[in-house]
Parts: structure tokens; C-alpha cells; sequence
């Protein structure tokens, strides 16, 4: 019978915890990860010619997002617009909003001029072309007779 109970009231125990961080932090807490959260989430990967960047942002509109490029770091910058409903008691509050900031360095310099981007179902895309120098060349091999 202990055995049923100690699960159940960890569970609990777990559940206020993280409440609590994520009261603290303002972003979340996971304690899978032991960090804060940050907003918005964020997937980088490459290929030989581009670096792509998916990043979450429900609820934020088009005209809310600014992303620039130097080098080889990528800014989003942003805001999620609170709905204020009035007459209403709120009674558990997990979702951030007002303004946002990511700076993150990428895998290699990005040709900044030729940056593509779309959001669409609260995805934001971004393929950035990686620059003429980052990118992979094949080189002729000579022979020296």
C-alpha cells in the first residue's frame, strides 16, 4: 500500500515544484534539462548549402517578428500580445507573453542578403544560405609528373 502512496504524492510534490521554478523563472522550468526554457523554442540544423532555423511561436502574428543576420548570428526578436479577457479569475498561467530576444550563433558564416523566412501554423522558418566562403568546395587534385 506505501508503495501506491509514495509515487503518487512524488507526483504531486513534482508537479508544485515545477510550478514553482516556473513561477520564479517566468519561462518554464523543465527539470529534465535543469535550465530555464527560453522562448522561442528553437531547431538549427545544415546541409552543404544552407543552415535552417525552425522556431515556435503560437500566438505571435508576422508583423510581431524581426530577424536579422551578421555573420554568423541569428536575432529573433519579437512579442506575444497578451488576450486580456475581462471578468474572469485566472487560475494557472504557463504561456509567456510580452517581448522576446534569441541570439544564437550559427554553424557557419550565413550570406545574410539571401535569408528566406515564413511563418505558418505558429512555425517560424528560416533558411539562411551559408556564405560562398563556408561552404564545401571540391578541389581538383593535380598530378604531379
Amino acid at each position: 500500500m506505501l508503495d501506491m502512496i509514495v509515487p503518487s504524492r512524488f507526483g504531486l510534490f513534482r508537479r508544485e515544484m515545477d510550478q514553482l521554478f516556473s513561477d520564479f523563472f517566468g519561462n518554464g522550468w523543465n527539470w529534465d534539462r535543469e535550465v530555464p526554457v527560453s522562448f522561442p523554442a528553437l531547431n538549427v540544423w545544415e546541409d552543404g548549402q544552407n543552415v535552417y532555423a525552425e522556431a515556435e511561436m503560437p500566438g505571435v502574428k508576422i508583423e510581431q517578428v524581426e530577424i536579422s543576420v551578421t555573420g554568423d548570428q541569428l536575432t529573433l526578436r519579437g512579442e506575444r500580445k497578451s488576450e486580456e479577457k475581462a471578468g474572469v479569475t485566472c487560475h494557472r498561467r504557463e504561456r509567456d507573453f510580452g517581448a522576446f530576444t534569441r541570439v544564437i550563433r550559427l554553424p557557419a558564416p550565413i550570406d545574410a542578403g539571401r535569408v528566406e523566412a515564413s511563418l505558418k501554423n505558429g512555425v517560424l522558418t528560416i533558411t539562411l544560405p551559408k556564405s560562398e566562403n563556408a561552404r564545401p568546395r571540391r578541389i581538383e587534385v593535380k598530378s604531379a609528373s
